[in-house]
């Protein structure tokens, strides 16, 4: 009985422990982007510093220390991280806009932990044979 309670508990902790990383603010920084194609074949590399921010509701993307500043409002956001930070996988909906509030487009973020390597994919519906690709230095909340 003792064990079946402690296995409980800790399935109980541990789920709690991944939902908790779900609901924070997280800081994504990457130093590199890569274009794919709709085949996932790697086009070209471009060497830039890409910040995310991510919050409850929305997003907000600047690269390039400002060069180019993206925001968006979250539709949609299934989370399930085994090991925060490290495992797992997210997927955001966005609509996402440049500064002056056009050129809107719908994405799909997938944030995915494997392996201790962890990548950010960005397709657009507007532009299905174009992806992007980011390995992320970091992935951390942001306090």
């Amino acid at each position: 009985m003792k064990a079946t309670l402690f296995t409980l508990f800790m399935l109980v902790a541990g789920s709690a422990m991944c939902f908790a990383q779900c609901d924070k603010k997280l800081h994504l920084t990457s130093s590199k982007t890569e274009h794919l194609d709709s085949g996932n074949n790697l086009e070209r590399t471009a060497d830039e510093q890409t910040v995310i921010e991510i919050t409850k509701s929305n997003i907000s993307v600047v690269i390039e220390d400002g060069k180019q500043t993206l925001t968006g409002v979250i539709k949609s956001n299934v989370c399930d991280w085994k090991t925060p930070f490290k495992e797992g996988k997210t997927v955001i909906n966005t609509t996402i806009s440049n500064e002056n509030g056009d050129g809107e487009k719908d994405y799909t973020l997938t944030i995915e932990g494997k392996d201790g390597k962890i990548t950010l994919i960005a397709e657009s519906v507007q532009d299905p044979d174009k992806k992007l690709r980011l390995p992320l230095d970091k992935f951390e909340e942001k306090k």
